[in-house]
């Protein structure tokens, strides 16, 4: 159930928030729905447990001792978002 919600904002700051809203072909109300729900997100272990499929996979995947996540998820977002 949606309700509405009386925020005060400066005007600047929701004109350049509208904007962004824009350019990512969303609506500024969804944006600030989404922020507040990975602000009071509760952590998976106090919500649910791993399904019996999850929990055998758990582990079964060794990276190399080097290997850089973060590197390697901004190479790919890279790829996937910048280049044209």
């Amino acid at each position: 159930m949606n309700t509405k919600l009386t925020l005060t904002i400066d005007e600047i700051v929701i004109e350049k928030a509208k904007k962004y809203a824009k350019n990512k072909q969303s609506s500024l109300s969804n944006i600030i729905e989404n922020y507040l729900k990975t602000l009071v997100k509760e952590s998976k272990k106090d919500t649910e447990e791993l399904s019996p499929i999850v929990k055998s996979l758990k582990g079964s995947f060794q990276a190399e001792k080097d290997f850089d996540y973060k590197k390697e998820l901004t190479k790919r977002l890279s790829d996937k978002y910048l280049k044209q």
